[in-house]
């Protein structure tokens, strides 16, 4: 063989492309002619937006004006827009609009509502055709030419629709994303403020964000002076009035701290009020995040997405930030398509016999792609005995850290792309220690206090993901946890929810003698 099939492969990939494949206008171009084919431009503000038409020649249809985002005014630009494209015998119209965060979209649904074809130009890409023309000139009407000759050139690029429940998943998980972010800038505040007060009261407790009982004492309590004047029964009243349960050498270590404690600062109950606003905040923040958390569940119940489940290392809320991410898998061709949109692949500077192909992580890309990769691989490296056994071989060799979580990021992506794309769940060396998404599901709403209702419907959801050939495997698991309720004692609600969802899995549950509960 003249040569071997990897370096075929890099030869199809090696292919010349001059255009976006998305952005592509040469064969609509054809069909009508350049002088028929218009290309209506917008450069969009917060409540005002400029356009103009031109055919793909450049010559102007319509001068450039300005657009107020109004229902009427916007409707009165559309009907302009088709009586300037049958004055002038515009046989075919794309809307070009540059993307300025959420500016932009009112102008895309109305005319995309009204039949255009609309596609967008990245800020990016509008930049660098107006400055060779246009250099130390920012203006509306330079932009537009701007957005002009990126869409002729095959990068006014089209945004796929998602459907419903993807937009709705990536809403709740950007939501919960940016809570869990404030919570921690609330707990290094809250920190900040108990130093403040209470010089190293917060060593005594071992996490201290794990304990139950260390903030309801600080805010009862805000100074040593406070908890020496306490005493042991002040304390535990305190924590009996929380309605706290905790030993008695918690508080202990509490007295034994205040005794030799620092003095703290002079005005401990103006940081009192301080501390109880900050987490009062904190709390009700972890209480938004919980019932988002719930929501999210429901939601990737319902797409092929939750068969990742099974891969040890990643739970729902990690599931859940990747495909609110990656939307659709339908959206992507391969693998190589996801890590390209992260921008998770290395630079590189090519120029007559210099020739730098290896060089840092490209900078352009779907950020909060890169940053939901990156996490997915952070905690497979920590959780998932496979990946730990990867990364402690790449150490050994002279591998960076950074070069590591890349290198799962990568894997990642085509075990994702193969069991969502796929709908299977694949045998791969990563799930010997097999997860059931089931019983994963099930454990994640006990700890969430979910409602009965919404668990069951959760799991039916899962179990029409689920290929029928792992079934049984995932009854196992159900199984064995409805034998552990059976001879638990009180009411059990799991105990009703689990035989509805055995029986949607193909198996029957019937009564036992002895226990009470047993499974045919």
């Amino acid at each position: 063989m003249s040569r071997s099939k990897s370096s075929r492969r890099g030869a199809a990939r090696a292919a010349f492309v001059l255009q976006k494949a998305s952005g592509q206008l040469t064969p609509r171009v054809q069909a009508v002619g350049p002088e028929h084919f218009g290309i209506l431009c917008f450069d969009c503000a917060k409540q005002r937006s400029r356009y103009f038409l031109a055919d793909f020649y450049g010559r102007v249809v319509l001068e450039p004006s300005t657009l107020n985002h109004s229902r009427g005014d916007l409707q009165a630009a559309i009907d302009r827009v088709r009586q300037a494209s049958a004055q002038h015998q515009l046989a075919d119209l794309v809307v070009a609009i540059e993307r300025t965060g959420e500016y932009h979209r009112p102008v895309q649904r109305a005319f995309r509502d009204a039949g255009f074809d609309t596609r967008l130009v990245h800020p990016f890409t509008s930049k660098q055709y107006r400055q060779p023309a246009d250099p130390d000139n920012k203006t509306d009407d330079t932009d537009l030419a701007a957005i002009f000759r990126a869409a002729t050139h095959g990068f006014g690029l089209c945004e796929p629709a998602w459907p419903p429940g993807y937009v709705t998943l990536q809403m709740l998980q950007r939501l919960r994303r940016d809570l869990v972010h404030k919570n921690s800038l609330l707990k290094c505040q809250i920190l900040e403020a108990l130093h403040a007060a209470m010089p190293g009261y917060a060593e005594c407790f071992c996490p201290f964000w794990g304990s139950g009982v260390a903030l309801p004492l600080a805010r009862q309590a805000t100074s040593a002076a406070a908890v020496l004047e306490a005493g042991l029964s002040g304390l535990r009243e305190i924590a009996s009035k929380e309605d706290i349960h905790c030993r008695k050498t918690t508080l202990a270590k509490v007295l034994a701290w205040a005794e030799q404690a620092p003095a703290g600062h002079p005005h401990s109950e103006q940081l009192r009020l301080v501390l109880c606003s900050l987490d009062d905040d904190r709390l009700g923040k972890s209480r938004q995040i919980k019932e988002l958390e719930r929501m999210l569940a429901g939601c990737i119940a319902a797409t092929p997405y939750a068969l990742l489940l099974a891969i040890p290392g990643l739970n729902v809320v990690s599931v859940a930030d990747l495909a609110g991410e990656l939307g659709p898998i339908e959206l992507y061709r391969d693998a190589n398509a996801i890590t390209g949109r992260a921008a998770l692949m290395p630079s590189r500077y090519q120029s007559d016999r210099v020739d730098c192909a290896s060089g840092p992580l490209r900078r352009r890309g779907n950020r909060r792609l890169r940053a939901v990769l990156m996490q997915a691989a952070d905690s497979l490296v920590k959780c998932n005995h496979y990946f730990q056994a990867q990364a402690e071989q790449w150490r050994r060799l002279g591998k960076g850290a950074c070069w590591t979580r890349v290198k799962v990021a990568k894997r990642l992506s085509r075990l994702l792309y193969a069991m969502v794309a796929g709908k299977q769940i694949i045998n791969h060396p990563c799930c010997r220690e097999r997860h059931y998404a089931l019983q994963k599901l099930l454990e994640f709403h006990g700890g969430h206090g979910t409602a009965p209702a919404q668990m069951r419907q959760d799991l039916e959801a899962v179990v029409g993901q689920l290929p029928a050939a792992h079934y049984r495997e995932e009854a196992k698991s159900l199984r064995e946890h409805l034998e552990a309720l059976a001879k638990r004692r009180g009411v059990q609600p799991l105990a009703e929810i689990i035989p509805i969802v055995l029986a949607r899995l193909g198996l029957a549950v019937v009564e036992s003698p002895d226990e009470g509960a047993g499974l045919s």
